[in-house]
């Protein structure tokens, strides 16, 4: 059986699901994209495989096209065949496990689709800058609702979760870790813990070889 091929950038949401993919031992291959808010080549390009040009796309060994990183998540948790990332059906953790998954990939996530490039939304020059500070301040809020839920030594207490390599991936973007460490530090420590994973050491060499 062929393997997986992810569609993703070094960084970006893609590293999510690489994460995993990786942590299962599910071979792939990973076809890079370029900048798709730069480069209209890359955009048009994975637009022939996701109409979106979004990342993480992934590409099931059957052809299937999957997008959206919490069911791919999920699916993938499936094949595997272990609850090493996902809450097993019955398993205590399972409710907050779901609930806080989506909460992240429907809430926060999307702030940064509107606010990485506000042009898309916002015709006005002068109000995109207004409206991605906006966006980045709800999202800030947001992340301290995920905090006040957030538990140790893992965001399920001492279960590790695939929501700690979201949290490893996502507390590297706007507002960045200074931020994290600050004004969400369960959060913050949450994600040095999954930095620390050898299981996963590779996987963020690759995507910040700095």
């Amino acid at each position: 059986m062929a393997g997986y091929k992810l569609w993703g950038r070094a960084g970006w949401g893609s590293t999510l699901v690489e994460a995993q993919l990786v942590w299962y031992g599910l071979p792939f291959t990973f076809e890079a994209v370029g900048d798709l808010f730069k480069e209209p080549d890359a955009k048009a390009k994975l637009e022939k495989v996701n109409p979106l040009a979004q990342v993480p796309t992934l590409i099931l060994p059957d052809g299937q096209v999957m997008s959206e990183s919490a069911a791919i998540t999920l699916l993938l948790a499936d094949i595997a065949g272990t609850d090493s990332l996902v809450p097993a059906p019955g398993a205590p953790e399972r409710a907050a496990f779901l609930r806080w998954l989506v909460f992240i990939v429907a809430n926060i996530y999307p702030t940064f689709t509107y606010a990485d490039d506000p042009s898309r939304f916002v015709s006005v020059n002068a109000a995109r800058d207004p409206f991605r500070a906006a966006t980045d301040a709800y999202a800030q809020r947001l992340w301290k609702q995920v905090e006040s839920q957030a538990r140790a030594p893992w965001f399920l207490a001492d279960r590790f979760s695939a929501l700690d390599i979201y949290l490893s991936v996502m507390t590297r973007w706007r507002p960045k870790r200074g931020w994290f460490e600050t004004e969400t530090p369960r959060l913050f420590a949450i994600a040095r813990r999954a930095d620390a994973k050898p299981e996963l050491a590779e996987v963020w060499k690759r995507n910040w070889p700095t």
